[in-house]
């Protein structure tokens, strides 16, 4: 939450300080302190030229964080000393060390105490990353700094871009959308205001699409991506997830870290599966915090989450698209070409069984095919069929599987024999 203590910090103390100095901090592995600032000779802590670190919090422009200083304040009659610098302790994580230095008094224990809350506001309202869409980075580069927080920058996706049935797209507003919009009415009645969503169907149908339209459907919510990788960092999300809350906790393939206890092959896998289960149980009724598991293997599942209510409360299942699916799916993904009905008919009919990513990769190389017929004007059925040659038959069985059209891959292989 630096960007947020940045901010609180400029509004105490830098608006107008008497003098301001950025410091050299020489011994790295040390946090600087006010009493360290009294050291001479070699010890000595030197003025310099302030340093910032530049912090990405998703806006045009990222915060300029200050590494380490030091303000000469008064307030008042009161005078005050502050020092900014990096706390640093072996084997834990750097954060952030404010000190003030007052006289003895009322004034200045009042004057400390008010600085001190105002920060510990700014942190809880979290007002930087509020609303976005968050992971953390755990991999730290070659000098042992991670980046924190990473923001991602998702296009928008609108409910006319989610190609799904339409009483699964019924039953996600209901049990999404609708859900959070009852939040408050539910709390006065009592009732539970965390929940459990299971997105599950064969890879590339649409699940994380899915999210995408759910995170851009809450406003107000911040979105919390975790992949299976990431669990040892459930604890952290989970802290994050409160803080900024209400949440939207997304773990994708879920069944990599949750699969049937009988099948695991270490008790590492167990250790993270019970993590993810204390977690979700350890949610008090009113928090305000939404998970949402993928899985692409839901008969996979350890019993204790897939079959227990109050952990997952509604399973939706992203089908691969039917005929109506795929004829919405050639346009959407067609972008700009011009598409005949004709071709939006031949399309569907020479696609059953694949997914939306196999679309969208056909329309992809439909319009390269277009392209270097001519200039990239009305598709033809050439252009659609060499498209679908090179991703069913030239490229072979594992081609297909790895493009999401092993169906339709088997039986345009039988039809040509």
């Amino acid at each position: 939450m630096r960007a947020d203590v940045q901010v609180a910090i400029d509004q105490l103390f830098s608006v107008s300080p008497i003098r301001f100095f950025g410091l050299y901090d020489q011994h790295r592995f040390e946090t600087l302190t006010y009493a360290g600032l009294t050291k001479d000779g070699q010890q000595a802590v030197t003025i310099a030229a302030a340093q910032y670190q530049d912090v990405d919090i998703g806006e045009e422009a990222p915060v300029k964080c200050l590494n380490n200083g030091l303000w000469l304040s008064r307030e008042g009659d009161l005078r005050y000393a502050v020092v900014l610098s990096f706390h640093r302790e072996y084997g834990e994580e750097t954060g952030m060390q404010v000190e003030i230095a007052v006289p003895v008094g009322e004034d200045g224990i009042a004057l400390v105490q008010r600085c001190f809350l105002e920060l510990e506001a700014a942190i809880n309202a979290a007002r930087s990353y509020r609303g976005k869409v968050l992971s953390l980075d755990g991999e730290a580069n070659y000098r042992g700094r991670s980046r924190g927080i990473m923001v991602h920058r998702l296009s928008q996706v609108r409910r006319d871009e989610v190609i799904l049935p339409e009483l699964t797209l019924k039953l996600l507003d209901r049990n999404v959308i609708r859900f959070i919009e009852s939040r408050d009415a539910l709390r006065k009645l009592g009732q539970s205001t965390r929940k459990g969503i299971l997105l599950y169907g064969p890879p590339g149908t649409g699940k994380t699409h899915t999210i995408r339209y759910l995170a851009a459907s809450l406003p107000g919510h911040t979105t919390l991506i975790i992949t299976a990788g990431q669990m040892g960092l459930l604890s952290h999300y989970m802290a994050l997830a409160r803080l900024l809350q209400p949440t939207m906790v997304v773990i994708e393939d879920v069944d990599l870290i949750a699969r049937d206890r009988e099948d695991m092959d270490s008790p590492c896998e167990e250790s993270l599966l019970n993590a993810l289960l204390n977690e979700m149980d350890g949610l008090k009724d009113n928090a305000d915090i939404l998970f949402v598991l993928t899985t692409n293997r839901p008969e996979q599942l350890e019993g204790a989450l897939a079959g227990r209510p109050g952990r997952i409360d509604q399973a939706v299942e992203v089908p691969l698209p039917d005929d109506i699916g795929r004829a919405k799916l050639v346009r959407l993904y067609g972008g700009s070409l011009t598409l005949t009905e004709t071709i939006v008919a031949e399309a569907v009919n020479r696609t059953a069984g694949v997914s939306a990513a196999f679309i969208k990769e056909l329309m992809r190389r439909t319009a390269q095919s277009n392209l270097m017929r001519g200039d990239g004007g009305v598709v033809t059925s050439a252009d659609l069929a060499e498209a679908l040659d090179d991703m069913l038959f030239t490229g072979g069985q594992l081609n297909v599987r790895l493009l999401g059209g092993a169906d339709s891959g088997r039986r345009g292989r039988a039809e040509l024999n």
